[in-house]
């Protein structure tokens, strides 16, 4: 599974059609309206990287009001779950 996030600029006025119509893009687990430079981000999980230009390139991009994007390719997930177990010795609270 890759995931990559997607930072989005949209037209201002279009911010929340836009989050719906990338919302229900395959490929695309979650959007969320963010503050600061950027209006979207949105979380895509596919099979293969070629998988992202798909759905990045031929799908996200083309939603009207969508103006700009960057994406950033997740390497490695941590998550509290993964960090207590990492670090757990075995001992019962």
């Amino acid at each position: 599974m890759v995931t990559a996030f997607v930072f989005i600029k949209t037209d201002a006025a279009r911010i929340p059609e836009c989050a719906e119509e990338i919302s229900e893009l395959s490929g695309i687990a979650e959007v969320y309206s963010v503050t600061g430079e950027w209006d979207l981000i949105a979380v895509a999980r596919v099979a293969r990287h070629d998988d992202l230009a798909e759905v990045i390139a031929d799908k996200l991009s083309k939603v009207p009001g969508v103006r700009q994007t960057t994406t950033h390719m997740a390497f490695r997930a941590y998550s509290r779950h993964d960090l207590d177990a990492a670090f757990s010795l075995g001992f019962e609270h």
